[in-house]
């Protein structure tokens, strides 16, 4: 099996915000968003899969597939029916180290037994700012770790902001606002040994999501790190390409399965 030399890796922290609707980042007033703008690329006009259900746009984000072909239609996980590696078993494959850090706990079939070094789980329905909690937990591990991939996902603005709330009500913008903070202590933290990119896996609606609404479907995302222009404004963006861009800035080979491109820099 090829294996990439350890200390040859790039370092990439991706980071999802579920439920992010990109006119709630715009709106929320925290004045981080202009600073990722300024630093890195971005769009507010990136697509989610169909149905814009939190795990199967998650399987899609890591498998660079839609549910169509990895069979995974709501939030129920079921084996995939033909086998599909991740973005989580191309960077193991390769010799690099993966970590974890997620309040949803359906949320660990994203990555296959064996291919993480370190996780950490919150149930962010029994305790209160888990998203919080949870960035202390990466930025420990980062610290004293340094893995080459860390996987972070926050899901209070989708849960307590958005379903307790309403998508766009002052909660849910009061959420995206915690989220996008954390966002910045992460970056302040680990910008300058890693790239950091923040996705939403679908947007909302009212107090739901699901449907093929704009409001449902539209995502936004930000790219920070030395393989992206700043200030550049991305066009026809898809979930399906963030695998293979991570992949593509760490130097680990993309499964011949997947359907997006890098979006990095050459």
């Amino acid at each position: 099996m090829w294996r990439l030399g350890y200390e040859s890796m790039k370092k990439v922290i991706l980071i999802s915000i579920d439920g992010m609707r990109p006119d709630g980042v715009e709106i929320c007033g925290n004045p981080f968003v202009d600073e990722m703008k300024r630093l890195g690329a971005y769009t507010v006009t990136a697509q989610t899969v169909l149905p814009s259900v939190t795990l199967p746009c998650h399987m899609s984000l890591f498998h660079s597939v839609p549910p169509t072909r990895h069979g995974i239609t709501t939030n129920l996980y079921i084996p995939f029916a033909r086998p599909l590696n991740g973005l989580f078993e191309q960077i193991s494959a390769a010799g690099g180290v993966s970590a974890m850090y997620y309040g949803w706990e359906p949320l660990r079939d994203v990555s296959r037994p064996g291919s993480l070094k370190f996780a950490g789980y919150l149930n962010a329905y029994a305790e209160d700012a888990t998203d919080g909690k949870l960035t202390d937990l990466a930025l420990d591990r980062i610290a004293k770790s340094h893995p080459d991939f860390v996987f972070l996902y926050m899901v209070e603005t989708d849960e307590k902001g958005g379903h307790d709330n309403g998508w766009m009500s002052d909660a849910y913008l009061g959420y995206i606002s915690a989220a996008i903070d954390n966002v910045r202590r992460v970056y302040e933290a680990c910008g300058d040994e890693y790239t950091v990119i923040v996705t939403a896996d679908h947007g909302g609606h009212d107090r739901s999501h699901g449907s093929d609404l704009p409001e449902d479907t539209t995502i936004p995302m930000f790219f920070l790190g030395e393989r992206f222009t700043p200030g550049l404004a991305l066009d026809g963006v898809t979930i399906l390409d963030l695998a293979p861009t991570v992949a593509d800035i760490m130097g680990v080979p993309c499964a011949p399965e997947w359907e997006g491109h890098s979006l990095a820099n050459p």
